[in-house]
């Protein structure tokens, strides 16, 4: 189950080119210190060693996404990367099904409704991270039209969860 968390834009930005720039910072040190290594253990000198800089750079690569993942990911300085990451995730997965969901959403499907309106909620919400605001502008009609039916339908129009299950519902029984 993901939740939509109300954050500030600019704070986001901040902490997310914080950890952008700690990780690259961290590959750019693996990887001159793989590369050197290599040379030095591998390396003719005056000869061609790009392979065993290129071997550096991959090795770097490796433990920096290894890192990122086993013991970043978690870190308190981290959090607003992954969330975005997360959110990101999550409006794809309703991406990958948006033609179903259009459609039961034009039978009144009332998971496919709160599913749109989480899709609409949460593309607001990158949009405003993001700093985006051009894409926002052209959304706001769609997104205010299915609020609209919504409430005309009695449904809760807070829809800031996503429970991965009303994807299933919607996903086509055969392929």
């Amino acid at each position: 189950m993901f939740e939509i968390q109300p954050m500030d834009a600019a704070t986001f930005r901040q902490q997310t080119r914080r950890s952008t720039i700690i990780i690259a910072v961290l590959f750019l040190v693996l990887a001159m210190l793989f590369s050197s290594v290599a040379v030095a253990l591998f390396g003719e000198p005056g000869g061609d060693n790009l392979r065993f800089n290129v071997g550096g750079v991959f090795v770097a690569f490796l433990l920096t996404a290894a890192l990122l993942r086993g013991r970043f990911w978690n870190q308190s300085w981290m959090a607003p990367a992954v969330y975005s990451w997360r959110l990101k995730r999550n409006l794809m997965s309703i991406t990958n099904v948006m033609h179903q969901v259009t459609a039961a959403v034009e039978q009144n499907d009332a998971t496919a409704m709160k599913v749109l309106r989480f899709y609409h909620l949460g593309l607001t919400q990158m949009h405003e991270l993001d700093g985006n605001s051009s894409d926002h502008g052209q959304l706001w009609r769609e997104v205010e039209a299915h609020k609209e039916r919504m409430q005309a339908l009695g449904l809760d129009t807070e829809q800031t969860r996503l429970d991965p299950a009303w994807l299933e519902a919607l996903k086509p029984t055969s392929r």
